[in-house]
């Protein structure tokens, strides 16, 4: 454990003080389900960033670079592979692996 301040509103430490297990336990619990929730949207984004980051270094002269990148971060897989459909074969193929997990769709929190 460690200790730590954290600064809330009077109505929010009277609502964790109701709480079964007060304050403590119902924050590493909160903490904990945010965490999880966010699984799914830190593995997109870092797929995401992966194929960017790779694209960004090998292919900013090719043609349809950046309508590649919107769909990227649109979550596009058809306007990704469409934009990159005249990219030399290996190129496409590993900004595809390098992407791939990128064009889950997430639920809104």
């Amino acid at each position: 454990m460690v200790a730590r301040e954290v600064t809330l509103l009077p109505r929010h430490w009277e609502w964790l003080a109701a709480q079964p297990g007060g304050a403590s336990v119902t924050l590493r619990r909160l903490v904990d389900e945010a965490r999880r929730g966010a699984v799914d949207a830190d593995a997109v984004r870092a797929a995401r960033e992966r194929a960017y980051r790779f694209l960004q270094a090998i292919a900013g002269n090719l043609p349809g670079y950046e309508e590649a990148l919107r769909a990227l971060f649109a979550g596009d897989a058809g306007g990704f592979d469409a934009s990159t459909a005249d990219w030399p074969q290996a190129l496409r193929e590993h900004a595809q692996a390098l992407g791939q997990g990128a064009f889950v769709p997430l639920t809104p929190s």
